[in-house]
């Protein structure tokens, strides 16, 4: 190191310039990270390789500085400048950090993760956080039964759940701690809170949007319709956007699961009721035929959890 230290030193010298310019060649060339790195390439450079070269080592001390320090003027943010060897020219790139990378793993992960009015903590939710009860633990275990029945055959036909059970006992987490595991191994989930989406169907006639949104819904790789039967439906939504949805995904076998307040039985009987009061068991029997092939009835017990 003491023979590259005498000729940073004599390249400095010999550029003949004083004051602030000299200033800033001294600091890049005393600089550890860069006479380590000409010292590795001392073969291959000359000293006007290293002089042409001067603005790209300045670029290396001045950005390795901001990234020590977390200063936000950094060039790339999160990622750590590194010199190389681009011929006889030194160049910087910049290497992503653990942190960044891990960030843009959690970014992606969440993107494949579609979420239609469901609440924060839902989208945020871990089966490692789900906690395990009597009553919730055959739930658990179909859950992971599907997960790991699904990563290992994405083509196949799988029947999804049925999660049924009072307020608050942890039934749409569920949902969310399977769409986020599904996520980390890489397969995209769209959730949604169906007497919301139901609004925004109402709404969309107006608009004329209401195809683009039902296929958005209906051909979801993996869908999650949360609450079904929290609200009265109009036959409209029963059979024109609801029926729609679970024909076309029985059609093309992909894994639809909902969570309700009613069990299959009761759902049907709700369903079979209008918001007008009409009565029709045909067309309520008819939308159960297709929730009952494509999932099955799970209880989950618990106290409600949103008051505790």
């Amino acid at each position: 190191m003491e023979d590259v230290g005498k000729e940073l030193t004599q390249i400095i010298r010999s550029r003949g310039v004083a004051g602030r310019y000299q200033e800033m060649m001294q600091e890049v060339l005393q600089d550890p990270d860069v006479r380590a790195f000409i010292e590795t390439h001392k073969q291959k450079l000359t000293q006007a390789d290293i002089e042409k070269s001067f603005a790209k080592l300045y670029e290396f001390v001045q950005e390795k500085k901001k990234f020590l320090t977390n200063d936000p003027t950094m060039i790339a943010p999160g990622y750590e400048p590194r010199l190389n060897l681009n011929f006889h020219f030194i160049d910087v790139t910049y290497v992503p950090t653990d942190e960044l990378v891990r960030i843009q793993k959690e970014a992606e992960i969440r993107n494949r993760v579609n979420s239609l009015d469901m609440p924060k903590d839902i989208r945020e939710a871990s089966i490692r956080n789900f906690e395990v009860t009597a009553g919730r633990s055959e739930a658990l275990e179909a859950a992971l039964d599907f997960i790991n029945g699904y990563v290992e055959n994405p083509k196949n036909f799988h029947k999804a759940l049925f999660l049924v059970g009072t307020f608050g006992v942890g039934k749409t987490y569920l949902l969310g701690a399977i769409a986020h595991e599904l996520a980390v191994q890489g397969f995209e989930t769209t959730l949604l809170h169906f007497p919301s989406f139901a609004g925004e169907m109402k709404q969309a006639i107006s608009s004329d949007s209401v195809g683009d949104k039902l296929d958005s819904v209906k051909k979801a790789p993996i869908l999650m319709i949360d609450d079904i039967g929290a609200d009265s439906m109009s036959a409209w939504i029963r059979d024109d956007i609801l029926g729609v949805i679970l024909q076309y995904r029985m059609q093309e076998q992909l894994p639809t699961f909902f969570s309700s307040n009613f069990n299959m039985n009761e759902l049907e009987t709700h369903l079979s009721v209008t918001q007008r009061g009409d009565q029709e068991p045909l067309k309520a029997k008819r939308i159960m035929e297709r929730i009952r092939y494509l999932s099955r009835e799970i209880m989950v017990i618990g106290n409600n959890r949103r008051n505790g």
